[in-house]
């Protein structure tokens, strides 16, 4: 995904609020009713022991309490964020949890409660059966204000001896507040640009594209933050002229927009500040003739507004993985219990996508290898081997199916990606109404044998409510991959151009700890692998002009502890269901 220069990439982090409430309550006190607090407990990834973040307010005498107290937590979707809610009865004025009586706790994910909005649950461990929580979750207003605007410039400074200005302005905010918008103050402070313009060439009154920024880039969400705005003359050999500047925050130039339209200005006339040069001389003026401040559709408002990520998984089955029943296979299953390398990709992302797939059922493939009955190769066979039905039942399901699976075929090969690309588009080209996003994980060990046509499912799937992530277990060279990981240039093939860049490819080995080769570093490799996933979501989102819906109840209650996982695929959903291709006439021969 391409970045603009200077601004660093990260993954999709959110401000949500979380606010508290439980019911029937144990009372705990004698002469009156209990005192209770609660307290949010996160477990850091990569580790097992939760630690107090942040406490309620205690209330006096309830059973039933609101608390008014909100937790305030960024939201990183592509980490694992357990957390615990605590309830206690507070009885002095000591700090110490274990000087108060225990009420009841609560576990989930930060994922469950986006995904879910609000969640009503039993208390565990509480004194009284019937207790329950109430768990409310939103998403911070002020991460999605984005100002649209559309700039021009009036009677520009002439900077070129012969010839017009070629000019294009810069937004830039301050790396701390400025307090006193006084000449010194704005002098001395030290400002990191937001935002530069394309250049007009020729051109003392020039009209610049509309453009969006984002609050929380342009002004850190505070909309009283003083800014810079500065004009400046472009000159191709020599050092760029600066034609003038003024301060304003946003707030100032909204205000202005609206008085200069109360005032009943002429169309076109906008919100006008004057450019003063170094020498505080006029240099002429900027105008906001087109300004609006709206609220940007955010990947928390398409989840908890009813959109699922269904997830597909395809697993490489070709003959360079080696015997499964030897230890130096990548597809080796451990008596002892260790995941292999498969299993490890498996778990790390769908623990974090299961939280947002409402039926937990997983649609599983496998590529590249000889089949029952009749020992054909396959490059999409259901790991369940029913066509009509290739759902595991949650990753449990999902992991007992791979196993299964390993004893039932003969590895083989090519590798080839683009037949189980080309299902998983079948699946997303039938529902594009926004309430369904398809996420594939690819899990290989080599290089691709089908690259062209790899590379064409992939531009054609740009198109499509889907993302690919690529995992590479083993050692081999896997430079392809980067090319089909575009991060800084579109996928494009003769006059095909992606429209959008939507493969994640990271490689396991790459995630082994380094005090310990045989440990994985689990939440790095899920933030690695999910992280460009939210973006890509909502870029498809905004693109189709799909405002995310009204927030959905969602009916399957969260519960406290995992359920206990089928044997076997669930139920066929034919909502979801695709004809499987026509992938069982043997490739020219290959491997041993």
């Amino acid at each position: 995904m391409a970045m603009a220069p200077g601004l660093g990439q990260q993954g999709l982090v959110s401000r949500v609020e979380i606010s508290v409430a439980c019911r029937k309550l144990a009372d705990m006190d004698l002469t009156s009713k209990s005192d209770p607090m609660c307290v949010l407990m996160m477990c850091p990834p990569g580790t097992r022991n939760y630690r107090e973040q942040d406490r309620t307010e205690m209330l006096k005498d309830t059973l039933n309490p609101d608390f008014q107290h909100k937790f305030v937590v960024d939201f990183h979707f592509e980490e694992h964020q357990k957390v615990m809610f605590c309830l206690y009865d507070i009885d002095s004025h000591s700090t110490q949890l274990s000087d108060h009586d225990f009420l009841g706790q609560f576990e989930s994910t930060i994922g469950e409660l986006v995904s879910r909005r609000r969640v009503e649950a039993p208390l565990a461990k509480s004194p009284k059966r019937d207790s329950t929580i109430i768990i409310t979750c939103i998403e911070l207003q002020h991460c999605k204000e984005i100002l649209q605007m559309q700039l021009c410039g009036s009677q520009l400074d002439k900077k070129d001896f012969l010839g017009k200005s070629d000019p294009y302005f810069e937004v830039s905010k301050p790396l701390s507040p400025v307090v006193d918008s006084s000449s010194s103050e704005l002098l001395r402070a030290q400002w990191t640009l937001v935002y530069r313009s394309a250049v007009v060439r020729k051109n003392l009154n020039p009209t610049w594209q509309p453009t969006q920024l984002k609050l929380s880039q342009m002004c850190n969400g505070n909309k009283s933050l003083i800014l810079r705005w500065d004009c400046i003359d472009w000159n191709k050999r020599m050092k760029h002229s600066h034609i003038g500047t003024f301060y304003a925050s946003v707030a100032d130039i909204l205000r202005e927009y609206e008085n200069s339209n109360s005032r009943g200005a002429t169309s076109g006339a906008g919100a006008r500040f004057q450019l003063l040069s170094r020498r505080k001389k006029p240099a002429g003026y900027l105008v906001f003739n087109r300004l609006e401040l709206l609220i940007e559709d955010s990947f928390v408002d398409y989840i908890q507004g009813g959109c699922e990520l269904l997830f597909t998984v395809g697993i490489d089955f070709t003959a360079s993985n080696g015997n499964p029943a030897t230890p130096q296979s990548l597809h080796y299953i451990d008596p002892s219990g260790r995941l292999n390398q498969y299993e490890l990709a498996i778990t790390s992302v769908g623990e974090i996508v299961q939280d947002y797939d409402f039926r937990r059922a997983f649609p599983s493939f496998g590529f590249g290898a000889r089949v029952p009955p009749r020992g054909d190769v396959n490059h999409c066979f259901p790991l369940t081997f029913n066509d009509s039905n290739p759902y595991c039942a949650g990753l449990a399901g999902l992991l007992q199916a791979y196993r299964s699976c390993l004893r039932s075929v003969t590895l083989y090969g090519p590798t080839n990606f683009s037949p189980i690309i080309r299902h998983v588009m079948q699946l997303a080209q039938a529902n594009q109404s926004g309430k369904q996003y398809f996420v594939l994980l690819i899990i290989t060990d080599g290089i691709i044998t089908d690259f062209y046509e790899t590379k064409l499912s992939i531009i054609e799937a740009s198109r499509l409510p889907m993302s690919i992530i690529i995992v590479g277990v083993g050692r081999e060279d896997f430079g392809a991959m980067e090319e089909l990981d575009a991060d800084n240039k579109r996928l494009q093939i003769g006059g095909m151009i992606a429209e959008a860049d939507i493969v994640q490819f990271v490689p396991l080995r790459d995630f082994f700890r380094a005090d310990n080769p045989n440990e994985l570093s689990k939440s790095a490799l899920t933030k690695a692998v999910l992280e460009e996933l939210p973006d890509q979501l909502c870029q498809w989102m905004r693109k189709r002009g799909i405002k995310a819906g009204p927030p959905v109840e969602r009916l399957q209650p969260v519960l406290q502890q995992p359920q206990q996982q089928l044997v076997g695929p669930p139920a066929f959903d034919p909502m979801l269901a695709a004809p499987m291709l026509n992938a069982s006439a043997p490739p020219p021969y290959y491997g041993p």
